[in-house]
């Protein structure tokens, strides 16, 4: 299937035909993560939505807590202290 490339303000855009969203399951709107080939050929990814747990997953809850510059700021408005 050929795709025509058009103008778009200052972007150029490729119009994917309703079939092709359907088969591969991608609507308008979605986004998505564009990554090119060294071959120059277009990889068009679903955007992945992280859970709590993966993010959590990836931390090293051993390891120490990094210096907050809020901890030895002195008061300088109405805090309740």
């Amino acid at each position: 299937m050929d795709v025509i490339l058009r103008k778009y303000g200052n972007s150029t855009v490729a119009v994917i035909p309703p079939p092709v969203l359907r088969d591969i399951g991608i609507a308008a709107g979605q986004t998505m993560t564009l990554d090119t080939t060294a071959d120059g050929k277009i990889i068009l990814t679903r955007k992945h939505k992280y859970t709590l747990a993966e993010l959590m997953a990836q931390c090293d809850l051993t390891a120490p807590r990094a210096p907050d510059p809020w901890d030895d700021a002195p008061p300088v408005g109405g805090e309740v202290l």
